[in-house]
């Protein structure tokens, strides 16, 4: 299974940015996705997932309001639309593929399969 994200980049306080992932070698709809991110010298943080058939999402509380995690499942991807950037945002951004059929997971140990990670870098 293969995982790769894209969309990272520079951006300053309060603007946008939309990451995706593409999956590769493993029935992409049915398992739930994640959102993780890791900022420098701190542990991997859960940021949203969404279920296999995207009628449940989830959110950590720091981005609520500001992010939407979809998915596509026709196209094997997932999303992440991060609006109103705040420098606390900045961070290496890794999408991952639950082990789970059903539901959301916040914990790291539910997911099988990583991305490479894109970076985020938001800027005042």
């Amino acid at each position: 299974v293969q995982l790769q994200a894209s969309g990272g980049g520079l951006v300053q306080a309060g603007g946008s940015l939309r990451l995706s992932c593409v999956v590769s070698g493993r029935t992409f709809s049915g398992y739930s996705m994640g959102w993780f991110r890791q900022a420098p010298g701190k542990e991997r943080e859960f940021v949203a997932a969404i279920s296999p058939n995207g009628g449940i999402i989830s959110y950590v509380d720091s981005v609520k309001g500001r992010f939407a995690i979809s998915r596509d499942n026709a196209n094997n991807r997932v999303y992440l639309q991060m609006n109103s950037l705040k420098l606390e945002d900045t961070a290496v951004y890794y999408c991952a593929q639950s082990r789970l059929r059903y539901g959301v997971s916040r914990s790291l140990n539910e997911y099988d399969y990583w991305g490479q990670g894109t970076l985020v870098t938001v800027s005042s």
